[in-house]
């Protein structure tokens, strides 16, 4: 009887590895462990460079100017009742929706422009069309900022010709939001072209064959099969720029800095200025930190929006 229990002991001794060795296979088998596997460096990159900083941003906003105290919600509520806080929170609202509104425009027409051009000479056109967004943004907003120069403004010497009298493109509110704005919209509306031909050209031509046989002109065309068919895109375009753009940074520190009096500066900039400029690190993250809130809101309509035809399709 003893000699029975122990090589039934022996038996599942050697089995043990087996099952272990042989679960392992099927774990590695899978097409979602290896993705996972695949996946994990960028995983531990994420990490490293946006959810440390985050988290970190966090809990320095609770810290006092000295970073010496733990003062809570206090930052917040300095913020709060600053007048200056709130005009940022407007013109970075300003910013970010008008600028995304005519890159999106610009990029749609654009793309229908690009799509009916014969192959060979699309090749060339969307070379040169992308030049903007593939140029470094401090670049060419240098360029931009000559543009706008008081005294040698190529734009003030060109409207000369037409009796135009100088403008002062960033030394009034409404030309310095105009400027940063027309800078933002040169910028990204490339983006908006590349993807949205990209969705033209994967909308089947059956759709419009069938179209065409129902009597529907180009404006039907356009509202009932490309639209529908493009809708995903669009919003998932919208939301990548509608972050970018309110994250902004580089076009209005080079142009204005943040002026005149404070009327061009965004979330970005005026974190920068509180933060470094002013040696208040722990107000600069609570700047930085209140975008957060306004994505996250933007991105869960959006990607609602987008779940739901999913779901439908």
């Amino acid at each position: 009887m003893a000699d029975v229990v122990v090589e039934q002991v022996r038996r599942a001794r050697a089995a043990s590895p087996r099952k272990k060795n042989a679960s392992l296979r099927n774990v590695l088998g899978r097409k979602s462990s290896v993705a996972f596997f695949l996946t994990l460096p960028l995983i531990l990159l994420i990490a490293l460079l946006v959810l440390y900083p985050a988290f970190y941003s966090l809990y320095l906003a609770t810290l006092n100017k000295a970073m010496t105290k733990f003062v809570g919600l206090g930052n917040f509520t300095f913020l709060f009742k600053r007048e200056t806080f709130w005009m940022v929170v407007r013109q970075s609202c300003i910013f970010a929706i008008t600028a995304v509104f005519f890159k999106a425009l610009i990029g749609f027409i654009v793309a229908h422009f690009v799509h009916n051009i014969p192959g060979k000479k699309q090749r060339k056109w969307r070379g040169m069309l992308l030049v903007p967004w593939v140029i470094p943004p401090a670049m060419s907003t240098l360029a931009w900022l000559w543009l706008f120069d008081p005294s040698y403004s190529a734009f003030n010497y060109t409207l000369s010709f037409f009796g135009v009298g100088p403008i002062p493109w960033l030394g009034d509110t409404f030309w310095a939001r105009f400027s940063v704005i027309l800078v933002n919209v040169w910028y990204g509306a490339p983006f908006f072209l590349i993807m949205y031909l990209a969705a033209l050209k994967s909308v089947p031509d059956q759709l419009y064959e069938a179209a065409a046989i129902d009597g529907a002109n180009w404006w039907q065309k356009m509202w009932y099969v490309t639209l529908p068919m493009m809708r995903n895109i669009i919003a998932i375009t919208t939301l990548f720029s509608l972050i970018v753009t309110f994250a902004n940074f580089d076009i209005v520190r080079i142009l204005t800095s943040g002026g005149p009096l404070d009327r061009t500066h965004l979330f970005a900039t005026w974190a920068f200025q509180v933060g470094i400029q002013s040696n208040d690190i722990p107000l600069g993250a609570c700047v930085s930190l209140f975008m957060v809130p306004i994505l996250a809101v933007a991105a869960i309509f959006i990607l609602r929006d987008v779940n739901k035809r999913g779901n439908e399709a």
